[in-house]
């Protein structure tokens, strides 16, 4: 019986992609809640997503799923600082996912989508600048459980 199942291998091997990826000082968390206080570098925030309907093979029985997890990233500072390191956070990520479209193997392909960013007010504050990256995966697995 495998230890994890074939979508938590794949999600832990993405937060572990992207936390190895990220400029130094950004913070990658897992299903969190966004920190009161976001580091200059950034926040990236990995979110499941959802695996929706799966493709049903019959024989041998398989279920192949298009899962769409979410990246989101998060920068506070000056416009400029803001920008600056929206972008260093988005180079970084697609860099990553275009270096290892597979997970080492553990999935047919990964296709990132662009990001739509905007600008959160914050009371007292230039803003946060704030994007989610939407990103399938693609695997195929014998149990939609397993």
């Amino acid at each position: 019986m495998p230890f994890q199942s074939t979508a938590e291998r794949l999600l832990a091997s993405l937060h572990s992609l992207l936390s190895g990826a990220v400029p130094p000082g950004a913070k990658v968390l897992r299903n969190s809640i966004l920190p009161e206080k976001v580091p200059a570098a950034g926040v990236v925030i990995l979110r499941d997503g959802d695996p929706g309907p799966p493709e049903v093979w019959l024989s041998p029985p398989g279920y192949y799923f298009e899962h769409r997890a979410e990246i989101e990233v998060v920068v506070d500072g000056t416009p400029a600082a803001r920008d600056a390191a929206f972008d260093a956070l988005r180079l970084a990520i697609g860099t990553a996912l275009a270096a290892d479209r597979t997970l080492g193997g553990l999935c047919d392909y990964i296709a990132p989508e662009a990001p739509e960013p905007v600008l959160l007010a914050i009371d007292g504050n230039e803003g946060l600048k704030a994007a989610v990256f939407p990103v399938i995966l693609a695997y195929a697995t014998t149990d939609p459980l397993l």
